[in-house]
């Protein structure tokens, strides 16, 4: 008989980690508990709060998770994939946390589940729209600049384009986010983040 995905994990040495959330004080949790600990997570692995999910900022439980509640091989489990992310963009950058942490995602009211080969793929197609996005991005500016330098000298673009907002970047890395989702979320290449911290390492050293 083939394990159930919570076995896996535990064999493994990870824990299941559960959020819960819902937008509003007015709104009751216990369903979204009761689902979770019903599936194997413990009380005190459990992250949940009543707040707007339109924004990671402000959701300071979900902020705690990402930054000291994961270790590699755990898996997070949720009951909705809105519980966690309103956006797709949002869920995007979050993907890529777990994914760069080793992390894996259980959904247990949609067929999210990538502790199995068909689930992974989830991640997989995730990161593929992610990065069509940012290239569809990057082209369309370096279209705008190009069109501004043909005009000549009224053109707002002179040379090359503005240089990388280093600080932003380390910002975004301390606040936990991957080379990948902190290239998506500043329009560039994830060549040009890996090389900023890298300077920024050799520098610190």
């Amino acid at each position: 008989m083939e394990r159930n995905w919570q076995e896996k994990v535990i064999e493994r040495g990870g824990a299941l980690i559960g959020y819960g959330r819902v937008s509003s004080r007015s709104q009751d949790l216990t369903i979204q508990i009761d689902a979770l600990t019903g599936v194997g997570v413990k009380e005190a692995q459990l992250y949940v709060e009543k707040v707007s999910g339109t924004k990671r900022e402000g959701r300071a439980q979900l902020k705690s998770m990402l930054e000291r509640g994961l270790r590699k091989h755990d898996c997070l489990v949720i009951t909705r994939l809105d519980r966690l992310a309103r956006s797709t963009r949002d869920l995007l950058k979050i993907a890529d946390i777990l994914d760069e942490k080793g992390v894996d995602l259980v959904c247990l009211e949609q067929p999210v589940n990538t502790t199995t080969p068909e689930g992974r793929l989830f991640f997989t197609l995730l990161g593929a729209f992610g990065e069509f996005e940012t290239a569809i991005r990057a082209a369309r500016q370096r279209e705008g600049i190009d069109a501004a330098l043909a005009k000549g000298a009224d053109s707002p673009f002179k040379g090359r384009p503005a240089t990388i907002d280093a600080d932003r970047v380390k910002a975004l890395k301390a606040d936990g986010m991957g080379a990948t989702a902190i290239a998506r979320e500043l329009g560039i290449t994830r060549q040009s983040v890996y090389r900023l911290l890298k300077a920024t390492r050799k520098h610190a050293a």
